[in-house]
This record gives structure tokens, C-alpha cells and sequence, in this order.
């Protein structure tokens, strides 16, 4: 079977190496090119034609990733493109969405992602173009995390915001956080159900001691006592789930 073969710009040589090696013994995806700048990309996207994807930085030196959509556009070279930035807001969102963008997906991110949206990509299962109501969920649940406190680049933070989108997205599984959602949780990111349940809580008494007490209020207040007890895991992310659903009237 035909590999999909990936061209990735962006000047994080590290992650660019990260992904190199996490597809190194894929059956399916492959990552054959890479480059630092846009300047560097849109040469290789106009001397190579021997890839399906392109994986796009915004923010890069010399040239950044609009300078390389932008090209494509004016040379009607007609790549699929997923866009990967911690650059995430609403304006330039829409205004990648405007060049044909397929995906944006928000740094830090999981490779497991990555490859998801990849294949989906190879198997014509998306729309024509970015999909604006998922990544205003992702956004949003991002921006939540952080103005509570949660650093990014704890594994709880990445255990709650995956189980915040599901919650949001199945709410039937409001009763079954223990015996569906963690499970759930620990296949994706390839762990057990009690280290799940343990980094959320870590993630949770992190949020406690240096998040936005106004916010923790508004969010929490009404649902425990904020003066004597954390919310429980459940609590937590079901509440968060609640107010995004509220805020974009999906009820």
C-alpha cells in the first residue's frame, strides 16, 4: 500500500525530528521532506511534487506560514494542508480557512492527532475546508485550562483537555467518567486508568494553588465550596464541559 508522504515546515527542528521518528515505522505515513522557513518550504513545494501533505508552521523566521499559503495560491499548487501553531487566534483562523486550510491543530498536540487527521485526510472523509466550530471548542477549552492555572506540558493537562472535548461532544458519558471516560483516555494516550486518574488530579491541585481565583469562582462556586474543597475530577471537567456547552448553545 501507497504511504502518504508528508512535507513539514516549521523551525522546531526538534519536534520536525520528533515526528520524523514517531512515523519512521508507520505502515501508512511517512514524513520524506522537511524545511525550517517559509522561504525554504515554498521552494521544496515547488520543486518536489512526490508528497500528499503539507504540515505548516505560522510563525517561522524569514518568511512565516501565510507567505507560504499565499504562494500556493498564486501558483494554484493545490496541496493538502494542516496547519500546526500554539498560534491560536480567531482572526488568523479564518483567515487560513479562506486559503483551503484542511486542519488546525494546536501546539502542544499529540502525534496520535497528527496521524488521525493525516489519514483522514487520504480518506476524503473532511469537508473542503477547516472545520471553525471544532477548533473554536478546542480553542476555547485551551484557553480555559490556562486561565486556570494548568501548565501545558503536564500529562494531566493533556488528560483533561481530551476529556473535556469528549464530555462536551457525548454528554451521555457524564455517568460513566470512571468506567468509560478514563478507559477511553488511557487507550488514546497509551497509559492506565489509575495514572489518568491520578495526573487530572495532579493538573486539578496545580489549577488550586495558581489559577484565577475570580474564574475558579464563577466556574466552581455554585458546584462545591471553594473555600474548603478542590472540585472532584468528574466535577471539574464536567463543569468546564457545561459552560462551553452554554457558551455555544449546544444543549
Amino acid at each position: 500500500m501507497k504511504k502518504t508522504r508528508l512535507l513539514m515546515i516549521d523551525d522546531n527542528t526538534q519536534l520536525v525530528e520528533a515526528v520524523g521518528e514517531y512515523f519512521k515505522n508507520n505502515d501508512k505515513i511517512e514524513l520524506v521532506y522537511k524545511a525550517s522557513d517559509g522561504l525554504d518550504g515554498i521552494k521544496l513545494i515547488e520543486e518536489k511534487d512526490d508528497f500528499d501533505v503539507i504540515i505548516l508552521d505560522l510563525i517561522m523566521p524569514n518568511k512565516d506560514g501565510i507567505y507560504v499559503l499565499e504562494e500556493m495560491k498564486k501558483k494554484n499548487i493545490n496541496k493538502p494542508v494542516i496547519v500546526s501553531t500554539s498560534y491560536n487566534a480567531m482572526d488568523v483562523i479564518r483567515e487560513v480557512s479562506d486559503y483551503g486550510v484542511k486542519y488546525y491543530l494546536l501546539k502542544p498536540f499529540e502525534f496520535t492527532d497528527l496521524e488521525k487527521r493525516i489519514l483522514q485526510l487520504d480518506n476524503k472523509k473532511i469537508s473542503k475546508n477547516l472545520d471553525l466550530g471544532h477548533n473554536n471548542i478546542q480553542m476555547s477549552i485551551t484557553k480555559t485550562l490556562h486561565d486556570l492555572g494548568i501548565p501545558s506540558h503536564i500529562k494531566g493537562y493533556q488528560y483533561i483537555r481530551e476529556g473535556v472535548e469528549i464530555i462536551f461532544d457525548r454528554p451521555d458519558i457524564i455517568g460513566g467518567i470512571t468506567k468509560e471516560l478514563y478507559p477511553e483516555l488511557a487507550v488514546k494516550f497509551e497509559t492506565t486508568v489509575s495514572r489518568v486518574e491520578r495526573a487530572i488530579r495532579h493538573a486539578i491541585e496545580v489549577s488550586w494553588n495558581r489559577g484565577d481565583w475570580d474564574l475558579m469562582e464563577d466556574l466552581f462556586g455554585h458546584s462545591v465550596d471553594i473555600d474548603k474543597a478542590k472540585p472532584t475530577n468528574s466535577e471539574f471537567m464536567v463543569t468546564i464541559a457545561d459552560k462551553l456547552r452554554l457558551e455555544y448553545h449546544k444543549v
